[in-house]
Protein backbone atom coordinates (compact mmCIF):
# COMPACT_ATOMS: atom_id res chain seq x y z
CA UNK A 1 0.00 0.00 0.00
CA UNK A 2 1.43 3.38 -1.02
CA UNK A 3 0.92 6.49 1.09
CA UNK A 4 0.05 9.96 -0.19
CA UNK A 5 3.57 10.34 -1.62
CA UNK A 6 2.81 7.91 -4.44
CA UNK A 7 4.85 4.86 -5.47
CA UNK A 8 8.22 6.60 -5.91
CA UNK A 9 8.57 8.37 -2.56
CA UNK A 10 8.14 7.42 1.09
CA UNK A 11 7.79 9.96 3.86
CA UNK A 12 9.97 8.99 6.85
CA UNK A 13 9.18 12.00 9.02
CA UNK A 14 6.30 14.45 9.10
CA UNK A 15 7.22 17.71 10.86
CA UNK A 16 4.41 20.00 11.92
CA UNK A 17 6.23 22.83 10.15
CA UNK A 18 9.10 22.21 7.73
CA UNK A 19 11.92 24.54 6.77
CA UNK A 20 13.75 21.99 4.64
CA UNK A 21 13.13 18.76 2.74
CA UNK A 22 15.80 16.04 2.64
CA UNK A 23 15.31 13.53 -0.17
CA UNK A 24 17.46 10.38 0.08
CA UNK A 25 18.18 7.92 -2.73
CA UNK A 26 19.22 4.37 -1.73
CA UNK A 27 22.14 2.32 -2.99
CA UNK A 28 21.77 -0.64 -5.33
CA UNK A 29 19.67 -3.48 -3.97
CA UNK A 30 18.20 -1.30 -1.23
CA UNK A 31 14.91 0.42 -0.53
CA UNK A 32 13.80 3.42 1.48
CA UNK A 33 14.01 1.55 4.80
CA UNK A 34 17.81 2.02 4.84
CA UNK A 35 17.09 5.65 5.73
CA UNK A 36 14.54 4.92 8.47
CA UNK A 37 17.22 5.39 11.21
CA UNK A 38 17.87 8.90 9.90
CA UNK A 39 14.48 10.04 11.17
CA UNK A 40 15.88 10.01 14.70
CA UNK A 41 18.82 12.22 13.74
CA UNK A 42 17.44 15.02 11.57
CA UNK A 43 16.04 18.20 13.16
CA UNK A 44 12.33 18.29 13.85
CA UNK A 45 11.72 20.88 11.16
CA UNK A 46 13.27 18.78 8.37
CA UNK A 47 10.95 16.63 6.25
CA UNK A 48 12.69 13.34 5.42
CA UNK A 49 11.73 11.49 2.24
CA UNK A 50 13.28 8.44 0.56
CA UNK A 51 13.01 7.26 -3.02
CA UNK A 52 11.34 3.90 -3.71
CA UNK A 53 12.83 1.95 -6.58
CA UNK A 54 10.59 -0.80 -8.01
CA UNK A 55 11.47 -4.41 -7.33
CA UNK A 56 12.15 -4.25 -3.60
CA UNK A 57 10.43 -3.84 -0.23
CA UNK A 58 6.80 -2.75 -0.75
CA UNK A 59 7.36 -2.62 -4.54
CA UNK A 60 8.56 -6.21 -4.67
CA UNK A 61 7.36 -8.02 -7.78
CA UNK A 62 7.18 -4.90 -9.94
CA UNK A 63 9.26 -5.01 -13.11
CA UNK A 64 12.65 -3.25 -12.96
CA UNK A 65 13.08 0.06 -14.79
CA UNK A 66 14.17 -0.16 -18.43
CA UNK A 67 17.12 2.15 -17.94
CA UNK A 68 18.56 4.87 -15.71
CA UNK A 69 16.77 7.56 -17.70
CA UNK A 70 13.43 6.08 -16.69
CA UNK A 71 14.39 6.17 -13.01
CA UNK A 72 15.48 9.80 -13.30
CA UNK A 73 12.28 10.81 -15.09
CA UNK A 74 10.13 9.07 -12.48
CA UNK A 75 11.92 10.73 -9.56
CA UNK A 76 11.63 14.16 -11.20
CA UNK A 77 7.91 13.55 -11.75
CA UNK A 78 7.47 12.47 -8.11
CA UNK A 79 9.14 15.64 -6.84
CA UNK A 80 7.10 17.97 -9.05
CA UNK A 81 3.80 18.06 -7.06
CA UNK A 82 5.43 18.47 -3.64
CA UNK A 83 4.77 21.77 -1.86
CA UNK A 84 7.59 24.20 -2.61
CA UNK A 85 10.31 24.00 0.02
CA UNK A 86 14.11 24.26 -0.03
CA UNK A 87 15.44 20.74 -0.47
CA UNK A 88 18.62 18.67 -0.40
CA UNK A 89 19.30 15.50 -2.37
CA UNK A 90 21.46 12.78 -0.80
CA UNK A 91 22.33 9.67 -2.77
CA UNK A 92 24.59 6.77 -1.90
CA UNK A 93 26.31 4.67 -4.61
CA UNK A 94 23.59 4.02 -7.23
CA UNK A 95 21.58 6.71 -5.46
CA UNK A 96 24.35 9.25 -6.01
CA UNK A 97 24.35 8.59 -9.76
CA UNK A 98 20.56 8.97 -9.87
CA UNK A 99 20.57 12.09 -7.69
CA UNK A 100 23.08 13.86 -9.91
CA UNK A 101 21.13 13.04 -13.07
CA UNK A 102 17.92 14.20 -11.36
CA UNK A 103 19.46 17.62 -10.69
CA UNK A 104 20.65 17.83 -14.27
CA UNK A 105 17.11 17.00 -15.46
CA UNK A 106 15.54 19.52 -13.09
CA UNK A 107 17.78 22.21 -14.54
CA UNK A 108 16.97 21.15 -18.11
CA UNK A 109 13.21 21.45 -17.55
CA UNK A 110 13.40 24.66 -15.56
CA UNK A 111 12.37 23.25 -12.18
CA UNK A 112 13.70 24.49 -8.81
CA UNK A 113 17.10 23.07 -7.94
CA UNK A 114 18.20 21.71 -4.57
CA UNK A 115 20.13 23.91 -2.19
CA UNK A 116 22.78 21.17 -2.06
CA UNK A 117 23.57 17.86 -3.74
CA UNK A 118 25.31 15.26 -1.58
CA UNK A 119 26.85 12.32 -3.43
CA UNK A 120 28.21 9.37 -1.47
CA UNK A 121 30.30 6.35 -2.40
CA UNK A 122 30.25 7.04 -6.15
CA UNK A 123 32.76 8.18 -8.74
CA UNK A 124 32.06 11.41 -10.61
CA UNK A 125 30.15 11.10 -13.91
CA UNK A 126 33.23 11.89 -16.00
CA UNK A 127 34.87 8.79 -14.49
CA UNK A 128 32.03 6.36 -15.19
CA UNK A 129 33.35 3.53 -17.34
CA UNK A 130 30.47 1.07 -17.47
CA UNK A 131 31.17 -2.51 -16.42
CA UNK A 132 30.11 -6.14 -16.62
CA UNK A 133 29.09 -6.96 -13.06
CA UNK A 134 25.46 -7.22 -14.17
CA UNK A 135 26.49 -10.06 -16.51
CA UNK A 136 27.85 -12.21 -13.67
CA UNK A 137 26.02 -15.24 -12.35
CA UNK A 138 24.58 -15.22 -8.85
CA UNK A 139 27.80 -16.48 -7.30
CA UNK A 140 29.83 -13.72 -8.91
CA UNK A 141 27.37 -11.04 -7.87
CA UNK A 142 27.29 -12.26 -4.29
CA UNK A 143 31.09 -12.34 -4.24
CA UNK A 144 31.08 -8.71 -5.32
CA UNK A 145 28.70 -7.83 -2.48
CA UNK A 146 30.94 -9.63 0.01
CA UNK A 147 33.89 -7.62 -1.27
CA UNK A 148 32.05 -4.36 -0.72
CA UNK A 149 30.78 -5.48 2.69
CA UNK A 150 27.14 -4.61 2.11
CA UNK A 151 25.10 -7.75 2.80
CA UNK A 152 24.30 -9.56 6.03
CA UNK A 153 26.20 -12.91 6.03
CA UNK A 154 22.97 -14.62 7.13
CA UNK A 155 21.32 -13.48 3.89
CA UNK A 156 24.21 -14.73 1.80
CA UNK A 157 24.01 -18.10 3.55
CA UNK A 158 20.33 -18.56 2.66
CA UNK A 159 20.02 -19.82 -0.96
CA UNK A 160 16.54 -18.40 -1.50
CA UNK A 161 17.27 -14.99 0.00
CA UNK A 162 20.63 -14.69 -1.72
CA UNK A 163 19.02 -15.47 -5.10
CA UNK A 164 16.49 -12.69 -4.56
CA UNK A 165 19.24 -10.27 -3.56
CA UNK A 166 21.30 -11.19 -6.61
CA UNK A 167 18.32 -10.63 -8.91
CA UNK A 168 17.68 -7.16 -7.52
CA UNK A 169 21.32 -6.10 -7.42
CA UNK A 170 21.94 -7.34 -10.95
CA UNK A 171 19.26 -5.00 -12.31
CA UNK A 172 20.69 -2.05 -10.39
CA UNK A 173 24.19 -2.70 -11.72
CA UNK A 174 22.70 -2.92 -15.20
CA UNK A 175 21.16 0.55 -14.84
CA UNK A 176 24.49 2.27 -14.24
CA UNK A 177 26.78 -0.01 -16.25
CA UNK A 178 24.77 0.39 -19.44
CA UNK A 179 23.99 4.10 -19.11
CA UNK A 180 25.81 6.16 -21.73
CA UNK A 181 24.41 9.68 -21.37
CA UNK A 182 26.16 10.91 -18.23
CA UNK A 183 25.79 14.66 -17.77
CA UNK A 184 29.06 16.44 -17.01
CA UNK A 185 27.98 20.08 -17.26
CA UNK A 186 28.85 21.84 -13.98
CA UNK A 187 25.80 22.59 -11.86
CA UNK A 188 24.97 25.93 -10.17
CA UNK A 189 24.40 23.90 -6.99
CA UNK A 190 26.85 23.28 -4.10
CA UNK A 191 28.07 19.68 -4.07
CA UNK A 192 29.36 17.57 -1.19
CA UNK A 193 31.08 14.25 -1.83
CA UNK A 194 31.18 11.65 0.97
CA UNK A 195 33.36 8.54 0.99
CA UNK A 196 34.44 5.82 3.40
CA UNK A 197 38.17 5.70 4.09
CA UNK A 198 38.22 1.95 3.36
CA UNK A 199 35.99 1.92 0.29
CA UNK A 200 37.64 -0.67 -2.00
CA UNK A 201 36.51 1.13 -5.17
CA UNK A 202 36.69 4.84 -4.36
CA UNK A 203 39.53 6.83 -2.82
CA UNK A 204 39.06 10.31 -1.36
CA UNK A 205 41.16 11.64 -4.26
CA UNK A 206 38.74 10.17 -6.77
CA UNK A 207 35.71 11.35 -4.79
CA UNK A 208 37.16 14.87 -4.93
CA UNK A 209 36.71 14.85 -8.70
CA UNK A 210 33.08 15.75 -8.09
CA UNK A 211 34.41 19.29 -7.61
CA UNK A 212 34.41 19.67 -11.40
CA UNK A 213 30.62 19.21 -11.44
CA UNK A 214 29.75 22.43 -9.58
CA UNK A 215 30.24 26.16 -9.94
CA UNK A 216 28.76 26.84 -6.50
CA UNK A 217 31.22 25.30 -4.04
CA UNK A 218 32.47 21.83 -3.16
CA UNK A 219 33.08 19.93 0.07
CA UNK A 220 34.72 16.53 0.59
CA UNK A 221 34.00 14.50 3.72
CA UNK A 222 35.80 11.23 4.56
CA UNK A 223 34.17 8.85 7.06
CA UNK A 224 35.59 5.79 8.76
CA UNK A 225 34.32 2.65 7.09
CA UNK A 226 33.98 0.72 3.85
CA UNK A 227 31.63 1.31 0.93
CA UNK A 228 28.60 0.98 3.18
CA UNK A 229 29.86 3.28 5.93
CA UNK A 230 26.47 5.14 6.25
CA UNK A 231 24.77 2.09 7.75
CA UNK A 232 27.06 2.11 10.79
CA UNK A 233 26.77 5.83 11.55
CA UNK A 234 23.45 7.32 10.40
CA UNK A 235 23.69 10.05 13.04
CA UNK A 236 27.06 11.33 11.81
CA UNK A 237 26.17 11.09 8.15
CA UNK A 238 22.80 12.84 8.55
CA UNK A 239 24.48 15.59 10.57
CA UNK A 240 27.12 16.13 7.89
CA UNK A 241 24.49 16.26 5.14
CA UNK A 242 22.90 19.21 6.92
CA UNK A 243 26.09 20.79 8.28
CA UNK A 244 26.47 23.41 5.55
CA UNK A 245 22.84 24.52 5.66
Amino acid sequence: MFDDMGPWLRRLSTPAASRLRLVCLPHGGAGPSVFTPWAEHVPRDVELLAVRYPGREDRWGEPPPRDLGEVVARVVAALRPLPELPFVLFGHSLGAAVAHEVVQRLRAVGRPLPVRLVVSGREAPQDERGGDVHRLGDAGLLAELRRLGGVDPAVLADPDLSALVAECVREDYRLVETHTGWSTTPLPVPVSAFVGDRDPDLTPEHAARWAALTTAGFRLRVFPGDHFYPAAQPDRVAAEVLADL
